[in-house]
């Protein structure tokens, strides 16, 4: 017999780090969600997807170049030129 403590599964409703969210796309909610968050077409989602791989920090970095949340540090001349 197996014991249950050398198994250690993950409870659905535990929060996850950013580093541990993905992308689904099998998932309607999932997508909308990235959609939104992201500000992109389902379409460069998909494609975003397709050349990262299913990991939101890398996905959000392929489509935006940075993994903030803003970008006021990287557009030139942002810092009152």
């Amino acid at each position: 017999m197996k014991s249950a403590s050398s198994e250690s599964p993950k409870t659905s409703d535990a929060p996850q780090s950013p580093a541990e969210l993905q992308v689904d796309l099998a998932s309607p909610d999932n997508v909308n969600r990235w959609l939104r968050e992201l500000d992109v077409t389902r379409d460069q989602l998909e494609a975003a997807v397709q050349k990262v791989g299913t990991r939101a920090a890398d996905v959000e970095f392929y489509l935006k170049g940075s993994r903030s949340s803003t970008n006021a540090d990287e557009v030139p001349g942002s810092e009152g030129a």
